[in-house]
Parts: structure tokens; sequence; C-alpha cells
């Protein structure tokens, strides 16, 4: 057999600045263990690492822990192969398989052969196979690498991956040398050897071919991605495998090379989510069974020998992985702990890479020659220094954000609030993540939480109160906050249109109680310290803002064009002097331009109308507030309530319709209004018991 290095030669180059080109990693790279763990780390603290070597080397997939274990050393989903002969060429695939860590520096895909007799026909059925699964990839918009360039050391790619050498980061004066990455940085190296268009759908939608989530989806634009493909693809010369050509193979065949995938356990790893065959090809083999049970292996043989036999995967581990794994060995023979909520936070996180942008209990966040190409697109908010550049410090999360907000944040969207930073949140999967938002309030809650009323029921409960607090005479928070559309009067900070849906009350109340204890670093003023009426204040704060749609904007942000309320996406909620209501309405104004009014005095529907809802102008400027009067037309009357009740406040639902409460003779009643077309249908529980009925002109 012909010789592999002489064959496969050096790594080709492409542009000496790329990130391609990032210094080698000669062992299977996990960035949080080598982050984290050193040679001289003692044994107690090194057997987390090989714990967390253990899992994400995916030793599990193919070795069965004892059950206490298993959960917390489930192997992750490594990329589905269903379509990768739509992404790499035949060359690239030989040569990723018959030696990986040599294709890809870093990857911890093991190498399964030696070069013995009959490899190189293996090693070729594979390629057939795999070449054959192919699926039709989405056409995608034409990249600009100039643009790509740019992003790439913006949205926080560099965070994990390598900058490049002439980039300059925004704050590095040009006559000053630009300090390199002390970590290593994840390997892209299969970047180059990707399909240009195949490159840019990944790059799109990365979940799709790495459910894992070790490689995020960055929330990129079409174009973005496009854009990123072309700069990954700059100076692209594609690596021949020369060992293959001067070995003229003759065809293997499919349907061997799948046999094989099955019977060297490459779906102990790899699956496949297609759920038709793949163009081209077939469906991927059933997943392969485990082999010798973890306890039972010794820490000098197999994949841990100094001197690896043949049949052996082999990850190219160096001395510190192989002391890791041994002692994680060790400890899987005892009882598993049960981990803490914090542990359990601090273990996903690793395992995701959370830590290379956040910090949590001084744990993580961006080295600083990375940190230096986090920027923001604001120049006002370079003010709030490491605030306004680098993502949030996630200690007491759990207590601050609603399981709504974590969603968005996690896996959904909109859940931005700080639009003046470059960097962005990627979306690692909501199967990787959503354990972390129970653990997240487990770990984080008070065990005597900041007490607040936001029932909205006490006198003080008045939005117009906010709102007066929020502007310029009053604290003077729109200074820093901006509302809705309107910027703030100073330096950006994040804004408050979400507060309510964004943050849990007693969180809030806690921030503004005591900002420097509660959030350490953060440039709000103590406002309230020493406040005689500092629990009034907040509340009345809390309620314009849960209320801020039907609510005229703080003063320094308002407009006269701000006055009349008009629904957009979801209702607007408005409490005032209504005309034909009484002192105590509740207008509602829903989008498509019905509305209703509540008398929350007589716990009624009192009055409906088309088209346009209210002007408020006359409740927010004239102390003596006259009744407003609605701005539509039918005008519409509803009969009075037909026996006594006693109100008991609203709720607002997901869709922003409120459900109004009252007990009617001695029974909890839920009233709700929704739009069906040109008229209404109210739905109305008593204890629990529905009935509908039809509202209209």
């Amino acid at each position: 057999m012909i010789g592999l290095v002489g064959l496969i030669g050096p790594m080709t180059s492409v542009l000496e600045a790329h990130p391609l080109q990032a210094e080698p990693i000669n062992h299977a790279y996990v960035f949080n263990f080598d982050q984290f763990n050193l040679p001289e780390d003692p044994d107690e603290h090194l057997v987390t690492g090989g714990l967390l070597l253990m899992a994400e080397l995916n030793c599990t997939a193919c070795h069965e822990v004892p059950k206490a274990w298993q959960e917390r050393l489930k192997p992750k989903s490594a990329p589905d192969l269903s379509a990768v002969g739509s992404r790499l060429d035949e060359d690239t695939l030989w040569l990723m398989i018959r030696s990986p860590q040599h294709r890809k520096k870093g990857t911890q895909m093991p190498g399964l052969f030696a070069g013995e007799e009959g490899d190189d026909e293996k090693v070729e059925a594979l390629v057939e196979y795999l070449a054959s699964l192919k699926a039709e990839t989405p056409k995608m918009p034409a990249g600009d690498a100039e643009r790509g360039k740019e992003l790439y050391h913006k949205v926080g790619c560099v965070a994990c991956h390598e900058p490049a050498l002439d980039v300059r980061p925004p704050k590095v004066p040009a006559d000053a040398e630009v300090e390199k990455p002390g970590n290593a940085s994840v390997p892209i190296a299969l970047a180059d050897a990707y399909e240009l268009n195949a490159l840019a759908a990944f790059l799109k939608n990365p979940l799709h071919t790495r459910p894992a989530g070790r490689m995020p989806d960055m929330r990129l634009s079409e174009q973005e991605a496009s854009d990123l493909a072309a700069y990954l693809h700059t100076g692209r010369i594609a690596e021949k495998a020369t060992a293959r050509a001067a070995l003229k193979i003759p065809k293997q065949g499919i349907e061997k090379g799948k046999a094989l995938f099955s019977s060297m356990k490459c779906t102990a790893c790899h699956q496949s989510s297609s759920v038709v065959p793949p163009l081209g090809g077939s469906q991927m083999p059933a997943k392969a069974g485990t082999t010798k049970q973890m306890t039972v292996l010794s820490g000098d043989k197999g994949c841990l020998a100094e001197k690896q036999p043949t049949g052996t995967p082999r990850f190219d581990l160096n001395d510190l992985q192989k002391r890791a794994l041994r002692l994680a060995l060790v400890e899987i023979q005892k009882p598993a702990p049960k981990l803490t909520a914090q542990e359990q936070i601090d273990w996903q996180m690793s395992r995701l890479n959370c830590y290379a942008c956040h910090d949590r209990d001084g744990k993580g966040g961006p080295e600083d020659p990375r940190a230096q190409y986090f920027g923001v697109n604001d120049p006002t908010a370079e003010s709030l220094g490491e605030l306004a550049h680098l993502p949030p410090n996630l200690d007491k999360v759990g207590r601050k954000l609603t399981r709504g907000w974590f969603e968005k944040i996690l896996w959904g969207q909109n859940g931005s609030v700080r639009p003046y930073m470059d960097t962005r949140m990627p979306n690692f999967g909501q199967t990787q993540t959503e354990m972390l938002i129970s653990a997240f309030n487990e770990a984080d809650k008070l065990d005597q939480p900041v007490k607040i009323d936001v029932s909205g029921l006490e006198k003080h409960h008045r939005a117009e109160l906010g709102r007066k607090l929020l502007g310029a005479t009053g604290l003077a928070c729109v200074s820093c906050h901006g509302l809705k559309d309107r910027k703030s009067l100073g330096p950006p900070v994040i804004r408050l249109t979400h507060t309510v849906e964004r943050l849990q009350p007693e969180y809030f109340k806690e921030l503004l109680l005591n900002p420097q204890v509660t959030q350490p670093g953060t440039v709000m003023p103590p406002m309230f310290v020493g406040r005689k009426t500092a629990d009034k204040d907040i509340e009345s704060i809390w309620t314009y803002l849960r209320e801020v749609e039907g609510q005229p904007l703080p003063e320094g942000l308002a407009s006269a064009a701000d006055f009349e309320l008009k629904p957009s996406d979801k209702p607007i909620v408005f409490r005032s002097f209504i005309e034909g209501v009484g002192t105590h309405a509740i207008g509602v104004g829903y989008p498509g331009g019905l509305n209703a009014a509540f008398d929350g005095k007589t716990s009624r529907w009192a009055l409906i109308w088309k088209g346009r809802f209210l002007d408020a102008m006359s409740n927010w400027q004239d102390r003596a507030m006259p009744p407003i009067k609605p701005l539509g037309t039918g005008v519409k009357q509803l009969p009075a309530a037909p026996g006594e009740r006693t109100f008991g406040g609203y709720r607002i639902g997901k869709d922003g319709i409120p459900t109004f409460l009252y007990r009617e003779n001695g029974q909890q009643v839920e009233d709700t209004l929704k739009p069906a077309g040109d008229h209404f249908e109210r739905i109305i529980k008593t204890n629990g018991k529905e009935s509908k009925e039809v509202v209209s002109w």
C-alpha cells in the first residue's frame, strides 16, 4: 500500500490572513475542556473535564454507562449525513474518512482506518455510498465576500472561531499590534471544501444538518449567509485526494458502502432525519447497538492505549485528555451525584460552549483578544463600555426573565432588546436549551422574593402616575431608556417596551430598589433608595408599562401625533373616563377596527363601536379629565347587568386580548370579547363552565 502521508501531502493553503488558516490543533478539540483544564490541575478538578470529554466525544454512543449516569453523559447528535453528497465532493469525503485528523485538524470525528490490507477498498466503498446521498439544496443569492468578512468579525463568529489576521478590531489603534487569541479556535477547515451554495444554505440553517447545536443558528438572513459563505470560500483551492487517484481503486458499489457504514458502527453517531430516501441514494442504516459496557473498560487500552491497536477509533487524544478520561472511567464506577440546579446549568453551558460569550458566577466570557471584535452600531452606546459591547452576564437570570422571554431568546424570534449591539444571540435548538429555563429558575430563586402588587386594583395603580415618573420631569428614566419606536434622550440602554413581557415583576422591583446589588456593573442610578413612596411608585411604573400600548409616551419622548390610540398587531387596553360608560371605563381597541368598553364599576361590557378607537389627549393633558368620546361609528350601548357584581380586575392573554374577572351571585366569572369578522364573540366562563354568545350591531 502506498504511504498515506506522502501521497496526501500538506494541507493546501488558502489566504494567509484567512480564518481557515488558524493554528492547527493536533488533538480532538473540545473548546471548554481546553479552556478550563490545565496539566497542573488536581484530579478532583480534572475529572469533570473527563466527563465532559466522555459526553462530547460521544463515547456513550458506543459504550453504555450505568443508568444513573446516562442522562448526564448522553451523546450529542452527530452531523446528519442524509444529503452529504450534495455538500462535499468525493475527494473530500475520501480524505475525511481516511484520516479525519489530517483533513480537519481538531475534529472530534475518530479515525477508523489504520492502513491495513483492505482499508483502501472499504474507504472507497464508504465514499461511493455517502456521495450517493443527495438532496435538493435551496437556491441562495449571490454572496459578497467583503460583506461576509465584516459580518464574520461582527456578529460573534470569532467568539469560537479564529479571527483573520488582517482584520483590525474596532477599538484597536492603527499603529497597535492586534492581540491574537490565547485559546485555540474551533476548526472550520471543511468550509473550504463545501459546495458554495450548500455552504450558504448550511450557514442559514445549521441545526438542520447539525441538530446537536454545537454549530448554532446565528439568525442570518439568506443574503448574510451567502455573504459569509463567499468570505469563507475566499482563496479556496479544494484539496485533491492524490493518494486515491494514485491507488486507482475499482468501484466498490453503493450497497457495500452502506453495509460497511452499518458494520463499522458509523450509525452509532450518525443518524438521518430524512423520512424519504434522499435523491440518488437510500435511507441510512439503522442505529448500531452499543459495544462494551463503559465500566469494564481499561484506562490503558483501546482508545486510551499509548499505541492503539488496529480496529479501535483514533481520536488523537493528548496526554491531558487521556488522563481526564481515565479519571472519568473511575468516576462512573461510583453512584452518580445528584446535580444541583447550578451544576446542571454549568454542565449544559459547558457542553454548548455558552461560556465563549457569557459569564456566570465568575466563569466564562470572551477572552480579551476575542472580545475586542465585539462592537456596537450606535456610537452613543460607547459610553456604556462593556455593557454595550459584550453579551450580558447571566447571574440571576433565572429570576429575571419570564418563561416566554426565555423562549424568545433561546430558540424563538425577536428576543433582542439591545439593538445597539452587533453580536447576536445564537439559537442552539430547543432540545439543547429548554432544560436551562427550569434550572435557571431553580438556581436563582430567592428564599424570600421581593413583594410587588401587580394586580392593578390599588388606587395608586394608575398608568398616568407611572408615565409621569418615567418622564423628563419625573425620574427622567427616558434619559437612558427608549420606548416603542423612540430612542432615549441620551446614551441608549434597553428599551422598556417589552418590560412586562420580559421581566418577572419581583426582579423588576428588586432591580429598581437596589440596582448595583441586583446587577453589579449596571449604570442605573439608585433612584429609589430612601424614597418613602418607592413601593407605590414602582408599582405605578409597572402598571404603565403593562398598559403601554394604550398610553402616551412619557414626557420627553411624546409628540402630538401620539395621542390617538391606534391598535396594531395586538389590542390596546386603555383605562379612562369614556362617555357612555363612566369613570371606571376600560376601553379595548382590537386590530381590525372593532372596539369595546368595559365598565369596571358595574362589571359589564357597556359599549361597542367600529373604526377608529380613542383620542386620549384630554385624559393626558386636561386635569379635569372630561369624558372622551369613541372616534368611530356605530356606537352601541349594551344592556345593563342583571344582578350585583364585584369587579376582580382583568388579565391579558398571549394574544393581547383581555379577560375581565368578576363575581356574580357568589360565582366566579371570566368574561371575554373576541372579534369574529364583523361582530364579537363573547365567551363567558362561570365556575369553569363555558358558554358563548354573539355581540353585534
